[in-house]
């Protein structure tokens, strides 16, 4: 990892990192996948070449996954014992933010089910499904707020992952902001 910044709450930490997402040592990763859930380009492309053919066999058991929804594997071959899959919305879909901030209230509510206290994510929907980085965001930290909010004692680290120097800054002002309005 490049770089982090780091932002705090009880129980929760939050931190945005410069980072190739199958390298990170936590106990889950996010892929922001496709909903046949079979591999395509991007971060979901790569984490499944790091994971290994074990990963695609798995995901054919799952029958895909509908928008803002998340499903669980093994991760096989990468450092994190699980990947979450969870299929954001394309830009200027109908329901489009609503179903971001599913996408990260679920994937954090099937870890918690599984009992994971870490987390990393992408920037989801923010490649080939055109979302602006500067509104997925606030999108992102919206639901995770909401979630630590219901979930006070569960504790959980959330890693933000960011591919370049440009989203790392854009997350670690979101950061900021959201450690003033706490």
């Amino acid at each position: 990892m490049r770089d982090y910044k780091e932002y705090s709450v009880p129980e929760l930490h939050l931190k945005a990192v410069i980072a190739d997402i199958t390298q990170l040592d936590c106990e889950c990763i996010v892929n922001a996948a496709n909903k046949t859930l079979l591999g395509g380009g991007g971060v979901d492309g790569a984490i499944h070449r790091a994971a290994g053919p074990q990963l695609v066999e798995e995901c054919r058991t799952l029958n895909g996954c509908r928008t803002g929804e998340a499903k669980l594997t093994k991760g096989y071959r990468l450092k994190a014992d699980y990947v979450i899959h969870t299929v954001g919305p394309v830009y200027g879909t109908p329901d489009a933010e609503k179903k971001l901030k599913d996408c990260y209230r679920n994937s954090l509510e099937l870890a918690r089910t599984h009992e994971i206290h870490s987390i990393a994510f992408p920037m989801i929907s923010t490649g080939v499904y055109g979302y602006p980085r500067s509104e997925a965001a606030p999108a992102a930290f919206s639901a995770v707020r909401l979630w630590h909010q219901e979930h006070r004692e569960y504790p959980m680290e959330i890693l933000f992952c960011c591919f370049d120097e440009e989203s790392f800054e854009l997350l670690a002002g979101y950061m900021q902001q959201m450690k003033t309005e706490l």
